[in-house]
């Protein structure tokens, strides 16, 4: 079974990337983001830890997570949103190890990660391939606004708060074009999976 981290900025169009392998070639998908959520939900393996060291205040009527309210504390404190990373993503690692061990055992052909954090986090410890999906950023920019609705300030602040491109392609074995038209993306994906 080959590994692949597929990473890229935000407006990249990573998701389509996901879904085009996962629909040809029949990959495995885990996004770290979404294995996160998980992780974080009451009765999650972080869930506890988060409550503990950010008090009750940061959970909801329900009893989850307020994550507008926890955004909000982390995303204005360093040290607070460092002591919200180290909670969360040794927990997150250790899961996608336990999904990349299954996935081994069924015989799986292609197991892709997608995160963020790909390099940042050293997901090439258990990676084949890292694979950056690179978009310009006036690109990015126009997806952003365009797609999500997101105002131009909010984009700038999400984009300047990411790796450089210069950061990607050092660590990267592959970089995927996702400027023009996806075809020609696909055709990039094509000779990548028969390079594995």
């Amino acid at each position: 079974m080959k590994v692949i981290g597929i990473t890229g900025g935000v407006g990249a169009g990573k998701t389509q990337v996901l879904e085009y392998l996962n629909n040809k070639y029949g990959a495995t998908i885990c996004q770290t983001d979404l294995v996160a959520k998980k992780m974080q939900k009451k009765g999650g393996e972080c869930f506890d830890a988060i409550v503990e060291h950010f008090g009750e205040s940061i959970l909801n009527e329900k009893g989850e997570l307020d994550r507008d309210r926890l955004a909000g504390i982390i995303f204005n404190d360093p040290e607070e949103l460092e002591a919200m990373n180290a909670i969360v993503h040794p927990a997150v690692k250790d899961e996608i190890r336990k999904k990349i061990a299954h996935e081994e055992r069924k015989h799986t052909n292609v197991f892709i990660v997608e995160s963020a954090l790909l390099i940042e986090d050293s997901y090439d410890e258990f990676c084949d391939e890292l694979w950056y999906i690179y978009v310009e950023d006036e690109t990015r920019k126009k997806r952003l606004i365009f797609s999500r609705g997101y105002d131009a300030k909010k984009v700038a602040d999400i984009i300047s708060s990411q790796p450089s491109k210069d950061i990607y392609l050092k660590h990267c074995d592959r970089v995927i074009d996702n400027n023009g038209v996806f075809a020609e993306t696909t055709e990039q994906l094509d000779c990548a999976i028969k390079d594995l």
